[in-house]
């Protein structure tokens, strides 16, 4: 009697073992895996060991298969017969999490399935701390992807509070500072200040695991990027084989540490680049992209990718600036190809592609291409979402409409969406200085100098008040360059000296190729021959420069991307036979 009562044990932990064993096999061998589950189901188990097999296979063949249609059917028992079963949470909710995923991400998108089956287990799972919290992270999440931002804010809200009630404050802060980013998406500024205030007093009353702290204070840390990397410092020194917490509603962390360092680097970054600080962003994005190269081989998590080609994105612009177009192209060229294998990453990034694409344009003077591929960006962008980005492809199309110098009607259109003094569309400094630079570089071509120079003393005042070094030394130049045509010769070099110190810091080469070239004529106006000859030097190397990567850039394969504006991004390319732009206009 004994015997028969371990035998389906035995054979079940058996076939259990060997699943396993093929499934972490190097490389995994995942046919064989499948072969022992669903040997399983020849022995009638029972509904326990059918329900969890069921969760098992389909696991195995969601992860490690494209077979989504079979993984779909194993799940979807997994979920009718867990149901059934009472005390089973750990599976019946863990199918209906997985479930609920591959309904999100099968073709045809099946979001409208996914939703009313999370909302039954969400219903199902108060009792169960840590299910009800992941299943309602969940359902926000699946709301924000579809850009429902007011149910993902709700959720995350009934989430918080779900979390007071059974004593996780570090839960509770996790759901606040979720919130907190969805309303800053939303440009609620005003609810995210009390919202913060309230989650500083959360952490710093809050006495548990110190790396779910730091990584709360890496959440909600005010814009201040040196407690930011002493936070992602503190973590990195802690270990991980801490007690795990007794409250199931605290096992949660918002990312593992790995990622939170990735994150911070690209914060990094993003401040180094908006302030002007190119080679500071450029050492943190080769840190940054090691360490994602390290991380996706052993973890196929979307965010490394997300994270990789917002890395790109920002060092592709500070290629472009910094004089290196032919290297930005092979990187753009690379966020295409990463855009290739994740269908969402590619709706959420495409807008920014064809804008990387606009710049690369101006950088090499196809400026019917630049229009076009801005044009494309405008049509495929959210602008519910997105107005920061809307407002920069406008800018830079107002200053390709400027360069071409016929198209005044398109050019007053855009003027008008995008007036600085009035109305101006969205909340940010810099885009808001750039609007008074574009007001002031139209004067400039239209002669109207003193209106110019207030545009651009506007533009100075913005960008010296929050270290926008890029925008400070394009304005210093155009005003030196006013004061030049008006024969103001003293007064141009007090702008073109400090415009040309700054363009080197930065390092910005076509304000310096353009400082240089008005410091030759100065210094040979003012009589200082000594410092025209220089200065005439300098000009010549950087035209040099800038003229060898112009001819290696257009001469690479991925030069024809300037000419895709619809639908996914080419794969192959074909050779170019040399460049076919000219750069007379930047000389």
């Amino acid at each position: 009697m004994a015997s028969n009562v371990e035998a389906p044990e035995s054979w079940y932990l058996a076939l259990l073992g060997f699943a396993e064993h093929f499934r972490t096999s190097s490389p995994p061998k995942i046919r064989l895996c499948v072969h022992c589950l669903q040997a399983v189901f020849q022995f009638k188990p029972p509904q326990r060991v059918e329900a969890r097999t069921h969760l098992q296979l389909g696991s195995v063949l969601y992860h490690h298969t494209k077979n989504s249609e079979l993984a779909r059917s194993h799940l979807e028992k997994a979920w009718l017969i867990s149901q059934q079963i009472p005390q089973f949470e750990d599976v019946k909710f863990e199918a209906a999490s997985l479930l609920s995923e591959l309904y999100c991400q099968q073709v045809p998108n099946l979001v409208d399935s996914a939703k009313p089956l999370l909302r039954k287990a969400i219903q199902i799972s108060q009792q169960t701390p840590y299910w009800h919290c992941r299943l309602l992270f969940q359902l926000a999440q699946l709301h924000t992807l579809e850009k429902d931002l007011v149910s993902a804010c709700d959720l995350l809200g009934v989430g918080a509070e779900y979390a007071r009630v059974v004593g996780s404050e570090y839960t509770r802060a996790l759901f606040l500072l979720s919130k907190g980013m969805l309303l800053l998406m939303e440009r609620k500024l005003g609810e995210v200040h009390p919202l913060l205030t309230l989650c500083g007093t959360i952490v710093e009353n809050w006495q548990g695991n110190p790396i779910q702290k730091e990584s709360l204070r890496v959440k909600s840390v005010k814009p201040c990027l040196k407690q930011l990397q002493q936070c992602i410092q503190t973590i990195s020194t802690l270990h991980d084989d801490e007690i795990l917490p007794s409250n199931p509603a605290d096992l949660f962390h918002w990312l593992p540490k790995e990622h939170m360092c990735v994150l911070v680097y690209l914060v990094t970054v993003m401040h180094s680049m908006q302030a002007g600080y190119l080679e500071k962003a450029q050492k943190y994005t080769d840190k940054a992209l090691m360490q994602l190269e390290k991380l996706k081989m052993l973890d196929s998590s979307p965010i490394l990718s997300t994270f990789q080609v917002i890395l790109l994105e920002h060092i592709i612009m500070c290629r472009l600036v910094t004089g290196h177009k032919a290297t930005a192209l092979q990187e753009i060229s690379q966020v295409c190809q990463l855009c290739q294998q994740s269908p969402r990453l590619f709706t959420n990034h495409a807008a920014q592609l064809h804008t990387l694409l606009g710049l690369y344009c101006i950088s090499v003077n196809c400026m019917d291409n630049a229009e076009a591929q801005f044009t494309a960006a405008l049509r495929v962008s959210d602008l519910t979402t997105h107005q920061e980005l809307w407002a920069f492809i406008v800018t830079n199309l107002a200053s390709v409409y400027i360069r071409e110098g016929n198209r005044h009607q398109e050019l007053y259109s855009l003027l008008e969406r995008i007036n600085p003094d009035h109305n101006f569309p969205v909340s940010s400094h810099c885009l808001r200085a750039a609007a008074f630079y574009i007001r002031g570089l139209l004067s400039f071509f239209q002669g109207r100098y003193n209106e110019a120079k207030r545009f651009l003393r506007e533009t100075l005042k913005m960008s010296n008040a929050e270290d926008l070094n890029r925008l400070t030394a394009c304005s210093l130049v155009l005003l030196g360059h006013i004061f030049y045509v008006l024969g103001n010769h003293r007064e141009s070099n007090n702008m073109v000296v400090p415009a040309m110190q700054l363009a080197s810091k930065i390092p910005d080469m076509s304000v310096q190729l353009w400082s240089s070239a008005l410091l030759k004529d100065l210094n040979k106006a003012l009589g200082n021959t000594i410092d025209a000859h220089e200065a005439a030097q300098m000009h010549q190397n950087f035209s040099q420069q800038l003229l060898q990567d112009h001819i290696a850039a257009c001469s690479l394969p991925e030069h024809n991307l300037i000419s895709w504006t619809d639908g996914p991004p080419p794969g192959q390319f074909q050779a170019q036979n040399g460049p076919t732009t000219s750069l007379a206009s930047l000389l």
